[in-house]
């Protein structure tokens, strides 16, 4: 049986420090398991955030050391933390945007590649081509059930704006979606919040968003205002636009009767689609 329990989604500005970056996290990691959160969420790009030439320098050592830090993490702090994006090497010049979870014993539960990358040129003249540096992954997110926690799926950032991975999760039991971002700020103004929403809602799950926030290096802003979302679409936290954390309760109990009033998910009818 779950009970209900605290979800921290952690709240990031980072940079092209890699020290500096993981320093930062273990702070908020911290700060969320004394407020005493459970789940732990960090940010997409949480270790490194700068251009893509240093990125695929770093790849190789970055990958090892962002997942001995999220296992150190976790035992240290007794969370279930999600690493909601680093870089590991896909070869030919490429990398993966990896998120792992990892249980409060230092176990690593799963792991996603992301899989929608981030090919847009935004109306305010900055462009984005994840595709020339960042391998997609081939294989569908994971649903995970935790211990104490429940079902929960995991996906990355740009992966929110396709409604039919979340379906997926959902259709796997998820009762907790998880959405690590850096989102940018120009988007993030007028979608991120609304997506989000609109994600909880069709699927009558939680959602914890870990989001990015400020000047992350150049021209690279990003929007903040990380999130947890309950059932009904309702934002429980909201962690603003400085580093910090949204930390909010997840109430199995609600989530059940939310799906019992509005039980869309049991009237789909995938045959005609």
């Amino acid at each position: 049986m779950v009970s209900s329990f605290l979800a921290a989604a952690v709240q990031l500005t980072s940079t092209p420090d890699p020290d500096a970056n993981l320093a930062a996290a273990e702070e908020q990691i911290e700060l969320a398991a004394r407020r005493g959160a459970a789940l732990v969420g960090l940010p997409e790009n949480f270790a490194f955030m700068g251009n893509d030439a240093r990125r695929l320098e770093l790849g190789p050592s970055l990958a090892e050391r962002c997942s001995r830090f999220l296992v150190t993490m976790a035992r240290r702090y007794q969370v279930t933390l999600l690493g909601g994006g680093f870089p590991v090497p896909a070869g030919e010049g490429a990398t993966y945007n990896r998120a792992e979870l990892v249980s409060h014993e230092g176990q690593v539960l799963a792991r996603y590649d992301k899989i929608h990358l981030f090919d847009v040129d935004l109306p305010d003249g900055n462009t984005y081509r994840e595709s020339a540096t960042i391998k997609p992954g081939n294989d569908l997110p994971p649903v995970v059930d935790v211990p104490g926690l429940g079902r929960i799926g995991l996906s990355i950032c740009y992966d929110v704006r396709f409604p039919e991975l979340y379906r997926h999760l959902a259709g796997a039991g998820a009762d907790v979606l998880m959405v690590p971002a850096a989102f940018t700020a120009f988007t993030g103004k007028d979608h991120w919040q609304v997506l989000l929403q609109a994600r909880a809602i069709e699927n009558t799950a939680y959602v914890v968003a870990p989001a990015q926030t400020g000047l992350n290096h150049d021209r690279r802003q990003t929007h903040g205002h990380a999130l947890v979302i309950d059932p009904w679409g309702t934002v429980l936290a909201d962690a603003g636009i400085a580093p910090g954390s949204a930390v909010a309760p997840i109430d199995p109990e609600h989530g059940a009767r939310v799906r019992a009033q509005m039980p869309s998910l049991r009237h789909r009818r995938p045959g005609l689609f």
